[in-house]
């Protein structure tokens, strides 16, 4: 008999329209006790009167404690269904992209919670990001090789959230032959990255679309981009005809990444780089009297956790401030967030601090978010985590 998960009375509600989490604390673990349901088991959700709301997988150690993959009564969570779910994540890509460069598998944006697998050609990098998605890592692989058909796939699994699910952090490759760069294309530009020593699954896609509007304003301008990392935003305004880009970053590798794709690309003589902390980087050009027509702010997750929220506001409006202090009259200002606890209007109001600090009026231009290949699920807010928004200071 299929193990249950009993809810509280009225925690249904969130999942009837549409949510797929379930808190530990929205169980009723006296009629059924999490303690007795292993990591990574199915078992039926019902509401507190037995009604029956879908299936899960769960996990007793976390505080997302079961994940809905399907609504509909005895269905597994089963190679079949993953094929399934693979095929329309492919099926959605088909539509938007050309070349085979994107996110495949978005969590549960896709419908398939905990897993994200990015493309490049013929490599594949997955991160198995809980308990129940790491215990069908063979279903999943069988799957990939069925509707995709990858030379290579590369197992991420060394994101902290799989810390939170009890899971160890490891790096490996699954099957094929690793390589130790992979070429890519985005928006017309050729990128080279490293899979095992970049950041998360080695590459960015999520902003693709919004770094359209870079190249497209670029053209005879002095572009800073700050947070720069393998210089996807640079490459954009280098090949939109900017006049010189600057790239700031912490880290040296990330750099010389960002360097070597200029050279790739033949626009290098145009670029120049600046290591060290985006802050004090960004006043040593000020008091420098430096400035630019375009700044970018691409920061990494601010606000990682909801009590981080106070303190992480305060480091966005700080370099947001910082940035307008460099924006030439009319300069553009692209400022984003990857952090889901930040509404876009709390970026917007820090930009609108920046520009109002230098006495100037802030226009939006754009608004954006994260790309078709990082669908949202319309039930969960928590899906939605990138904006974006194209600004001009006057």
């Amino acid at each position: 008999m299929m193990s249950a998960l009993k809810l509280n009375k009225g925690e249904e509600k969130r999942l009837r329209a549409g949510h797929l989490w379930i808190f530990s604390n929205e169980i009723d673990t006296r009629a059924t006790p999490l303690k007795d349901v292993e990591a990574g088991q199915e078992v039926d959700v019902l509401s507190s009167r037995g009604d029956f709301l879908g299936r899960a997988y769960a996990n007793p150690h976390s505080l997302i404690a079961a994940r809905l993959f399907t609504r509909r009564k005895h269905q597994a969570f089963d190679t079949a269904l993953i094929r399934e779910r693979l095929a329309a994540s492919l099926a959605l890509r088909a539509l938007y992209y050309d070349e085979p460069f994107y996110r495949l598998v978005h969590s549960e944006g896709d419908m398939l919670p905990g897993l994200i697998i990015d493309r490049y050609d013929d490599v594949c990098v997955a991160q198995f990001n809980t308990a129940g998605m790491d215990t069908r890592q063979a279903q999943v692989l069988e799957a990939l090789s069925e509707v995709v058909g990858p030379g290579c796939l590369a197992l991420r699994n060394d994101s902290a959230v799989r810390a939170l699910e009890g899971l160890p952090l490891t790096q490996s490759v699954a099957f094929g032959d690793m390589p130790d760069t992979v070429c890519l294309r985005e928006n017309g530009i050729a990128f080279e990255t490293a899979l095992s020593t970049g950041q998360k699954t080695g590459w960015f896609y999520d902003h693709r679309e919004n770094r359209r509007w870079l190249q497209q304003l670029s053209a005879d301008k002095r572009v800073l981009d700050v947070f720069s990392y393998a210089g996807a935003w640079s490459l954009n305004a280098l090949i939109g005809n900017a006049a010189s880009v600057t790239a700031i970053d912490a880290s040296a590798a990330a750099l010389a990444s960002a360097e070597h794709n200029a050279r790739l690309n033949g626009v290098d003589g145009r670029f120049r780089s600046l290591q060290g902390d985006a802050a004090d980087v960004l006043r040593a050009l000020a008091d420098a009297s430096e400035q630019f027509d375009i700044v970018v702010l691409d920061p990494p997750a601010f606000i990682k956790r909801k009590k981080d929220q106070r303190a992480g506001l305060r480091q966005y409006e700080q370099i947001n401030q910082l940035a307008c202090r460099l924006l030439s009259p009319h300069g553009i200002l692209i400022s984003a967030s990857c952090s889901q606890h930040l509404q876009a209007n709390a970026l917007k109001t820090a930009m609108l601090r920046g520009a109002r600090k230098q006495g100037r009026e802030l226009q939006i231009l754009q608004q954006g978010g994260q790309g078709p290949d990082h669908p949202v699920n319309a039930a969960m807010p928590e899906t939605a985590y990138l904006k974006a928004f194209c600004a001009r200071l006057l």
